[in-house]
């Protein structure tokens, strides 16, 4: 598995999940518990991981949560 991402930013993730889950894509979620083990400080990121071969199209749906994010003025921040 390739690193897609890394945030702390729970919506993405959440976001993120549910795309590449109706795509089909599979993916693990690395250091959530140690994420949530550190409290509120946000001091370890989580890291969405997909399969190489879905690399590509996972990136694609990145690009589509930033187009989401400043043209429609919806926040994952």
């Amino acid at each position: 598995m390739i690193e897609l991402i890394r945030t702390n930013d729970i919506v993405l993730i959440s976001w993120l999940t549910a795309r590449l889950e109706s795509l089909n894509i599979d993916m693990v979620i690395f250091d959530g518990h140690a994420s949530v083990m550190d409290g509120s400080i946000s001091a370890i990121p989580r890291r969405i991981m997909v399969l190489e071969e879905d690399l590509a199209q996972a990136q694609e749906l990145l690009v589509e949560a930033e187009k989401i994010r400043t043209e429609e003025g919806y926040g994952f921040d």
